[in-house]
């Protein structure tokens, strides 16, 4: 813990910080039985801020004895130019915490197979995804921890409120098509600022995107700007709209197989 904090500010407010994100997560583990009979966890490291900020506050909690579970960090190289494949190592080394750094090039696949002036993100997460579920197996893991926030699963929701012509999210926890491996988002209450911060004052070697941040007008993109234009009209419209992700009314929607539309009578 000492390692692990050795950049972090004593004031006041990044404590006030640092608790705020640790009841958060507390929050989601309750809220979404996160802890349900999993032992073992695969952390997912991107090298991004929340990344970053999920891993320390998994760690965090652990040391307190308020994670019963072992911890794997593991990134993914997927082989994008001028990755610096020694941050993420040194870093983990420095705190002395168990991880696996796995070399897979989806960076030329995703190049190859999607048409320029098209986005890469849908199929880089399939194949990212496929490459975590097979090394969470071969490491022994029962769960898929990712770093997804608040932001992610609002700009989700609209995309396919907008795109999709449905309405889903991001779940908090998911299991998956085999039934063997639970995949789990402990940040799901966290702000994407409140993130910010805390990666700033912690002084994580954020390493950037030179796949998915090198395209500009990405649909999520749009959906981040409308959120944020929203906020700053609305303060607390965010944490609004996420309380109503969690309070559906099925009657008051239109989709007959959650509710008998047809059976109802006076």
């Amino acid at each position: 813990m000492q390692a692990l904090f050795r950049h972090a500010p004593q004031s006041t407010g990044f404590n006030k910080l640092r608790k705020k994100l640790i009841r958060q997560v507390r929050q989601a583990f309750g809220d979404f039985g996160m802890l349900n009979g999993q032992k073992r966890w695969l952390v997912c490291l991107s090298g991004g801020k929340d990344s970053y900020g999920l891993l320390a506050v998994l760690l965090e909690l652990r040391w307190r004895g308020l994670l019963p579970v072992e911890l794997v960090a593991c990134n993914l190289d997927q082989g994008q130019p001028n990755f610096p494949k020694h941050i993420l190592p040194d870093y983990l080394n420095a705190l002395a915490v168990t991880h696996r750094i796995e070399y897979r090039d989806t960076y030329s696949i995703v190049k190859d197979k999607v048409p320029e002036g098209a986005t890469y993100c849908s199929l880089c997460s399939r194949l990212r995804r496929g490459n975590l579920y097979r090394i969470a197996r071969e490491e022994g893991c029962d769960a898929v921890v990712l770093g997804h926030h608040r932001e992610d699963i609002l700009e989700t929701f609209f995309m396919n409120f907008f795109h999709g012509g449905r309405l889903a999210a991001m779940p908090p926890k998911l299991l998956n098509d085999e039934g063997d491996l639970m995949l789990l988002r402990p940040l799901s209450y966290c702000a994407e600022d409140d993130l910010a911060r805390f990666a700033s004052a912690m002084q994580f070697p954020i390493i950037p995107c030179d796949l998915c941040g090198s395209q500009d007008g990405l649909q999520r993109n749009a959906m981040k700007a409308m959120l944020s234009d929203i906020e700053t009209r609305m303060p607390g419209r965010k944490d609004a709209m996420l309380r109503a992700l969690g309070h559906t009314n099925p009657s008051h929607l239109l989709d007959p197989k959650l509710f008998d539309f047809a059976g109802l009578t006076t």
